[in-house]
């Protein structure tokens, strides 16, 4: 394979002294090392060699050998004097080598001395003869002067030119021009630009796709003929070739391009209206896009703020948590989305009405109820309900949780009283036999006794019993109907035992006075038997009693209270041990009295070894006790963990989002380089920080484990989630608003036609008299800048003038100017804009200076989307020189620059 070699590497400085810019792409270089593919160098002698002597011949001359007849430098600067109009050094005649030598630098000079600078190119490579070389000076100059100064719309040279080419032939079957090469093969595409400006010329329905060679050669024989283009390529050159040459093509089409030259004037006008008409479809449909997206958002939030504001309870825990994902679902998928929506919202509405300002349109007023300011409002109503909603949930589901506890107690306690009363009343109810003996009722009076400190006992239980209940009720637990039947039930049965119990008491008193006779060791043994199990039902009870803390001290003071009531086994041993002491004294004593015993202590059913079984019942329950308490602690030690992460992480993510602000605060005032450099900045710095997006996402989850944990407070950390969510998303606004700043900026640069010197000046200016830098937009100084900028266009105008001045950039008599308001002015009274008068002028130009333009002429003249966008909206003609189909395009005209909804 070869490769096809492309013109020297070379830069041009553009004839406005702008600076060097780079005037061909990388693909288009030459390198002098590598070969020449043979097809290539054979169109381009042949397109090149046509196109010099399409010049030359205008000085009665021409070349035949390419790289020959340039070699003595003569006839090259023969050429550049005719295409360029002007005089070059008087050539030296001589016939040596360096005679030829500097006839060629002088042409080489002058060349350069039109903005190009040429490298690997060298006098002596083309003295030589070296075909390569040779050939990529001819290129050289045919870009600059024949190629450089075309520009359509705003594109110029290579992209002007094709532009130009896909703007004639677009109307054409079989034509689509995207290159210099391939789109040109079939011989269509020169038709087309023919007919396009010379339909007299070309029957182009006659031509065939399929027969290249016929098209080409009826191309190229009419524009010799008849348009004076000389044939630089033969068909077979073409259409033999994989890839035609794209500097060959290239050259050929400029030709056409000048050519038709003439008709420029039409094109620039229409030019003109398809431009304004592109702006104002643009602006239609971005206002369009605005009002739906506005309804869509107020829509969102008027659906969502009544789900916010509902606060009906739920009965348990498991449902308000199941509340609780559901609104964490909403915080982390459905509202930031619509966070998005809302930032650019606010970022199509800024951009749309730069660009009214821009193109002279009316500012863009949005329906009733979608103003910025009053989706701000509905976002802020949304924002509070929003905290108010996450604030009851875990409000409520404290309440839950503590009603669960105090109902799960209340049930165990009346579940234990309960049993403790079972069968009391029969009991106490029972009637003795008339036969019983002294020592019987004796026993009895004792037994009774017992039961009465049994039953002073357990007053406590029923005391809180009731006041759990009054506790379930004041925190309106929802099954309280049930809880206070049971306890009312309990509190009715206790006042029976305690009248039946004084009853019974009174009735064995009675018979006290007949019956003395009594054994004290059971009735000792029943009187401190009864308080110690009661002490140690008690105990069990507290050591199976429920808990629930919410801090470490919570726990810490629970385990104190529990080593305090271990530290009290060891004397209540002692009280064991002299318990079961009397127990064993009974026997000795009867046996010592010879006293026969007949069944169990009359006075107690609380038996040794009822007393040993539920002292080792406490013993087996402190190790699970502890074990329950130290299982708390760890949670709550857990708790603090999680606490110290989330302060870890709010506090570097709360850091970073205040440098930031502040950053982006300097960013803004101190931003330096072109407005591209700037926005690639801009948005480079966006990416970094939206890359930091994972530091917020590991936050949320530390939050989420704190709230799933039931966590309500930090000591750790100043921050809340709600606070740094606030404060992530109105950093992630302040940069999306500082770069639609700068793409604003860029807009009124491209549509005014101000270059980057005087946006500089007008920046520099601006900012040494900036005051104010605060949380509105930048302000300036009362007028200074407009007289430091351009003294002769404001320095010396009188009052009158600097106050219609200020009246223009300051129309609300506030004393200060914003930037944008700055820049609008200064461009607007430096620079030319489209009117309503031009674009009429355009009209009359491509109507042919009627008074009025035909569906037609406007189908002929510009692209079908606008040539329909103008038909539809242009109301008939009805002037004295109407003809059927007029329309009025005068009217049409100055709508655009009135109405902006035509």
């Amino acid at each position: 394979p070869v490769l096809l070699l492309s013109p020297s590497r070379l830069s041009v400085v553009g004839p406005s002294g702008g600076g060097p810019q780079t005037y061909m792409e990388q693909e288009n270089d030459w390198d002098r090392d590598l070969l020449l593919d043979p097809a290539w160098e054979k169109q381009q002698r042949k397109t090149f060699t046509a196109w010099c002597n399409s010049h030359l011949r205008k000085a009665g001359t021409q070349i035949e050998n390419i790289e020959e007849d340039f070699r003595d430098g003569l006839k090259l600067m023969l050429l550049l004097e005719v295409i360029s109009g002007e005089r070059l050094p008087k050539p030296e005649r001589g016939k040596m080598r360096v005679h030829k030598i500097n006839n060629v630098n002088k042409a080489l000079d002058f060349i350069a001395s039109k903005g190009v600078k040429l490298v690997s190119i060298g006098a002596e490579e083309i003295v030589d003869g070296n075909a390569k070389m040779t050939l990529g000076m001819i290129w050289t100059i045919i870009l600059r002067f024949a190629i450089q100064d075309i520009s359509v719309e705003e594109t110029s040279a290579k992209e002007g030119l094709l532009l130009w080419c896909q703007r004639k032939t677009a109307p054409y079957k079989n034509v689509n021009v995207q290159n210099f090469h391939i789109s040109w093969k079939d011989g269509l595409a020169f038709n087309a630009l023919i007919h396009r400006h010379r339909p007299d010329l070309i029957d182009y329905d006659s031509l065939r796709k399929d027969d290249p060679v016929t098209n080409l050669n009826n191309a190229f024989e009419v524009a010799e003929k008849h348009l004076d283009i000389p044939k630089m390529l033969d068909a077979e050159d073409i259409v033999n070739t994989a890839r035609p040459d794209e500097k060959a093509i290239m050259t050929y089409v400029s030709s056409f391009y000048h050519a038709f030259s003439g008709a420029q004037k039409a094109e620039t006008a229409a030019n003109r209206i398809c431009k304004v008409l592109a702006v104002n479809q643009e602006n239609e449909q971005m206002m369009e896009d605005y009002e739906k997206l506005a309804s869509d958002l107020l829509e969102w939030i008027r659906r969502t703020i009544p789900w916010l504001q509902n606060r009906t309870q739920e009965k348990t825990v498991n449902d308000m948590q199941a509340k609780q994902e559901d609104f964490r679902d909403y915080r982390c998928v459905h509202k930031p989305p619509k966070v998005q929506e809302k930032c650019q919202l606010e970022i199509s509405f800024n951009t749309l009405q730069t660009k009214l300002r821009l193109s002279n349109r009316p500012a863009f007023m949005p329906s009733e109820g979608r103003m910025v300011s009053n989706i701000n409002g509905a976002w802020h109503t949304l924002e509070g309900a929003e905290k108010g909603y996450e604030e009851w949930i875990l409000s409520e589901i404290r309440r839950l949780e503590r009603l669960e506890h105090l109902a799960e107690k209340f049930h165990q306690k009346a579940a234990i009283h309960e049993a403790w009363t079972d069968g009391k009343e029969a009991m106490l109810t029972q009637k003795e036999p008339d036969t019983t003996t002294l020592s019987e009722i004796k026993a009895l009076l004792r037994k009774h006794e017992a039961f009465e400190s049994d039953l002073a006992a357990h007053q406590d239980r029923v005391e809180q019993i009731a006041a759990i209940a009054q506790e379930l009720n004041e925190l309106d637990y929802y099954d309280s109907a049930n809880v206070n039947a049971r306890c009312q039930k309990i509190c009715d049965q206790w006042n029976v035992l305690g009248a039946l119990t004084q009853s019974r008491k009174e009735s064995l008193k009675n018979k006290e006075k007949q019956l003395e006779s009594i054994d004290e060791l059971y009735l000792e043994y029943a009187k401190r038997a009864a308080p110690f199990n009661n002490w140690m039902e008690s105990a069990m009870e507290d050591l199976q009693d429920m808990f629930i803390v919410h801090n470490i001290e919570e726990i810490q003071g629970l385990i104190a209270a529990h080593e305090q009531f271990k530290a009290t086994l060891t004397e209540a041993n002692e009280e064991r041990k002299a318990i079961q002491a009397i127990q064993a004294n009974v026997p000795k004593i009867a046996q010592s009295n010879n006293i026969t015993l007949t069944g169990s202590n009359p006075y107690t059913t609380i038996t040794s070894e009822n007393i040993d079984e539920k002292w080792a019942k406490v013993f087996e329950l402190v190790p699970r006790r502890d074990t329950a308490l130290q299982d708390e602690l760890n949670k709550q030690n857990s708790n603090d963990e999680l606490r110290a992460k989330f302060a870890s992480q709010a506090n570097k993510v709360g850091a970073y989002i205040k440098a930031k602000m502040e950053e982006i605060g300097r960013i803004s005032i101190e931003m330096n380089g072109t407005l591209e450099d700037q926005l690639t900045n801009l948005k480079d710095y966006q990416d970094s920080i939206v890359s930091y997006t994972p530091e917020i996402n590991t936050l949320e989850g530390y939050h989420q484990l704190i709230q799933e944990a039931l966590v309500f407070d930090n000591k750790y950390t100043p921050y809340t989630m709600e606070h740094l969510r606030v404060s992530w998303e109105q950093l992630l606004t302040t940069i999306a608003r500082t770069i639609n700043e700068v793409e604003n900026q860029i807009l009124t640069r491209d549509a005014k036609g101000i270059s980057q010197e005087q946006l500089y000046e007008y920046r520099t200016s601006f900012n040494h008299f900036d005051k104010v830098r605060a949380s509105e937009p930048s302000r300036l100084d009362f007028g200074v800048p407009f007289v430091s900028v351009n003294p002769v266009l404001f320095g010396c105008q009188g009052d009158a003038e600097f106050g219609r001045i200020m009246s223009i950039v300051d129309p609300n008599g506030t004393g200060a100017v914003t930037f944008q308001a700055f820049i609008d002015f200064m461009s607007r009274e430096t620079t030319d804009t489209d009117t309503a008068d031009q674009v009429i002028a355009s009209f009359k130009i491509l109507a042919g200076d009627k008074n009025f333009i035909t569906a037609e002429e406007l189908r002929r003249e510009l692209p079908p989307d606008q040539a329909e966008y103008c038909i539809a909206r242009m109301a008939p003609y009805t002037g004295p020189d109407a003809v059927a189909g007029a329309l009025d395009y005068m009217s049409f005209s100055t709508a655009l620059y009135g109405e902006s909804d035509l």
